[in-house]
């Protein structure tokens, strides 16, 4: 007796026509990505040169726009699975958030002239591109790689500025306290405080150092928002520990540049030109890396608090 072969469940891949590439897309979908992205890249080359340029000459503020890319494209690779299942679709009604955004971005080149504006018009326009192409099944696991793309747009100086002033006022002040906590007790320098201005008074010497122009009206404050944001979503799986962890991103960025401030008047001390030019880049780019361990050791505290809360309930 031959037996009848039994018919396989096609994976929605299978489906398709073809076999993925790494699991996420086509051949032929690759091909038609690449295309989007030569013409997208084309069509806004002029904002991409301007926010390398932003980015490049002001590192220690906004270099970090060259890896909130990069950690996009992490967060869709960790749902790679169960992206894999799901057969993109075209959804004409993305085409209405695709078009406003090359119409808003044009609008800001044109006559608003803002290059903020530019980039978040750019954002939206690269959600509507992927809501038409992929289908709103997809975009459950696209929207918030997507979303946090807005990190990489440089924030408009005015904006900066009234936001950050009072807490460059609040940095200026800690430095001012942590500092004669520093020297005062072994009668090695005291300092004197006028607004933001810091007065480092070692023997006959007067050091000044003005807070605004060390810290940079404190515009550091996005880059920790971007590292909270990406430490949230890879590290955190239950809400109350991503709002916890995103409320406690602007007094971990108050408190590094206090400590930023305190230790460029330490090293002014040894040398003034110490506290400006390249050192004073390199002092606020290591400074991400205790502020790093410092989150991750809050989200190791949250997910302690969850799992002891999960074992008593159990």
């Amino acid at each position: 007796m031959s037996s009848v072969p039994t018919a396989r469940a096609q994976t929605p891949a299978e489906q398709g026509g073809n076999v993925r590439v790494l699991g996420l897309v086509t051949p032929a979908g690759a091909l038609m990505i690449g295309a989007l992205g030569i013409v997208f890249v084309g069509l806004f080359y002029r904002w991409f040169v301007k926010q390398h340029q932003h980015s490049y000459n002001a590192i220690e503020d906004w270099g970090h726009a060259y890896v909130i890319p990069l950690i996009s494209l992490y967060i869709i690779w960790q749902s790679r699975k169960e992206i894999a299942q799901i057969r993109a679709e075209v959804f004409w009604p993305g085409l209405a958030p695709f078009l406003l955004g090359i119409v808003t971005y044009f609008a800001g080149v044109i006559t608003i002239r803002n290059h903020m504006i530019q980039g978040f018009a750019i954002v939206l326009t690269v959600f509507g591109l992927v809501l038409l192409m992929t289908g709103p099944r997809l975009m459950k696991y696209l929207f918030i790689p997507i979303g946090y793309l807005v990190f990489a747009v440089t924030i408009s100086e005015q904006i900066m500025l009234s936001i950050t002033f009072k807490l460059q006022m609040v940095a200026s002040k800690g430095a001012y306290i942590l500092l004669n906590l520093i020297g005062t007790p072994f009668d090695w320098f005291t300092v004197q405080i006028d607004g933001n201005r810091l007065d480092i008074i070692h023997g006959t010497e007067r050091i000044p150092m003005n807070v605004a122009e060390a810290c940079s009206g404190m515009r550091m404050v996005v880059a920790f928002l971007a590292l909270a944001v990406a430490v949230a979503l890879l590290a955190c799986k239950q809400w109350w520990q991503r709002t916890a962890l995103l409320l406690l991103a602007a007094p971990v960025a108050v408190l590094m540049n206090i400590f930023r401030v305190t230790v460029l008047g330490l090293v002014s001390l040894v040398n003034p030109d110490l506290a400006s030019g390249d050192a004073h880049t390199v002092i606020g780019t290591l400074l991400l890396f205790p502020s790093l361990l410092l989150f991750l050791g809050i989200v190791w505290a949250l997910n302690r608090i969850y799992s002891d809360a999960s074992e008593v309930s159990a």
